[in-house]
């Protein structure tokens, strides 16, 4: 573990505090019982936190942390998959937590070599696995209170989700595409054990890309054939395009149903992707625009 003097010490819970000190929701004297300094790398994995009542205890934050909005103010130790071992020390940590996507290798071997306290938590994009890592983060975070009160209101907001689902059951669910397109040099799209694969089930459709798994380029000829009736990116992919109009000059998409109908449905990435506390109304949100 890695060791501070107590005035390094002072300092540092100092300085983290002067640079969340416009967090409306830091609650100093909780931190102050609970010593607990937390990075959280994973936006799915903060957000739970911020709702175990443990945002007080956050240290640092990875750049996927966008949500509740004010985790942003706290210090950035940078991409989850592009992380740094010195910028992880130098927040001087009790704990470290991250999904199983962090990386590079390289440098979780370095913080177990500084026998840094690293809880690695498995991304399972289902909603048994939401319920899981809430589990442990509860226990990880000294919350169990909170945690037995947080998995009550999902299990209970999940079951609303389903039965919306389940009361709108179309004849013919919608055939639907997902593009990530965050980058107009590798614009994917989602086949079968992915995120976008999984909420789309949720959400009572059909992925058209449902023959092979993980994610593979646009290609053409294939989502002509694949002849979606609605194409689902998200909102960073669209706006890093241009726009519908400029999407839908990707190669093929103008000439599926979709496209000649302009059907295009954008969420925002943290909520369609992220499989955190907000599942139950992501689902029900994806199903609104699908369906509607």
């Amino acid at each position: 573990m890695l060791r501070v003097r107590p005035n390094s010490r002072r300092q540092l819970l100092l300085g983290a505090g002067a640079l969340a000190g416009g967090l409306a929701w830091l609650d100093r004297s909780q931190a102050a019982v609970n010593p607990q300094r937390i990075v959280s790398v994973g936006g799915a994995l903060t957000e739970t936190l911020c709702l175990l009542g443990a945002q007080g205890q956050l240290v640092g934050v990875d750049t996927t942390s966008l949500f509740p909005p004010d985790v942003r103010r706290l210090p950035s130790v940078g991409y989850a998959r592009a992380l740094s071992a010195e910028g992880l020390m130098s927040l001087a940590p009790t704990l470290i937590v991250a999904s199983d996507e962090a990386g590079p290798p390289t440098v979780l071997r370095q913080l177990e070599a500084a026998r840094l306290p690293l809880q690695i938590l498995k991304s399972d994009h289902q909603f048994e696995g939401v319920l899981e890592r809430t589990r442990r983060l509860a226990e990880l975070a000294g919350r169990p209170k909170e945690g037995q009160t947080l998995l009550a209101r999902l299990q209970q907001q999940w079951q609303q989700a389903c039965e919306q689902v389940a009361r709108s059951k179309a004849a013919r669910p919608p055939r639907v595409l997902f593009v990530l397109s965050h980058a107009l040099n590798q614009v994917r799209v989602a086949g079968r054990k992915t995120a976008a694969d999984a909420m789309l089930g949720y959400a009572g459709a059909i992925n058209v890309m449902d023959r092979f798994e993980g994610y593979r380029p646009l290609s053409g000829e294939a989502v002509i054939a694949a002849a979606p009736d609605v194409l689902l990116v998200t909102d960073m992919g669209l706006e890093a395009v241009g726009g519908v109009e400029a999407f839908l000059r990707m190669p093929g998409l103008a000439q599926t149903p979709a496209g000649a109908k302009k059907r295009v449905v954008s969420m925002d990435p943290s909520l369609l992707l992220g499989f955190g506390p907000r599942l139950p109304q992501a689902v029900m949100r994806l199903h609104e625009l699908l369906h509607g």
